[in-house]
């Protein structure tokens, strides 16, 4: 399925598609919000756990507290993003996936390795980081040009 998005009809490069990339930059902002949100809300049992763990072990479970947030998103986009439908709850609602451009599919391990890039491009561009997207071929920002990958609409 992965190969079907970049290459069709006799080699065409699909993402020649002007559909495939129309409104991606807001589906993309649209999405993240929602993701954020999600992962404030799969905190709150993670947290519960944690706090009981920390209670079973004389208050050595509590500094989980401190990871609890990367943990928890990374987890999240992990199972999400380098899952089948390769898109975040949020982006699947945004109606947008994440494809390499040499139409693999996208594994847990580059998921990850995609989020932990943006936030460090966040934190080094902020709030510049979607201003690449206006000036690189197919609305990319800079952790999707290093990796090879892009984000397309999921349906027409």
């Amino acid at each position: 399925m992965g190969a079907q998005i970049i290459e069709h009809d006799a080699g065409t490069n699909m993402l020649d598609e002007p559909w495939l990339l129309r409104g991606v930059r807001t589906r993309r902002v649209l999405a993240f919000l929602i993701d954020y949100l999600l992962i404030g809300l799969l905190m709150i049992p993670v947290a519960i756990l944690v706090g009981f763990l920390g209670i079973m072990t004389l208050g050595l479970g509590w500094l989980l507290f401190g990871i609890l947030a990367p943990l928890t998103a990374l987890l999240y986009v992990a199972s999400t993003l380098g899952g089948r439908n390769q898109a975040t709850l949020g982006m699947q609602f945004a109606d947008i996936r994440l494809v390499r451009l040499d139409g693999a599919r996208v594994d847990s391990l580059l998921a990850v390795v995609h989020t932990v890039l943006f936030w460090a491009g966040n934190a080094v561009l902020t709030p510049l980081i979607l201003l690449i997207t206006l000036f690189t071929d197919q609305k990319r920002t800079l952790h999707d040009l290093l990796l090879g990958t892009v984000v397309v609409r999921a349906s027409h």
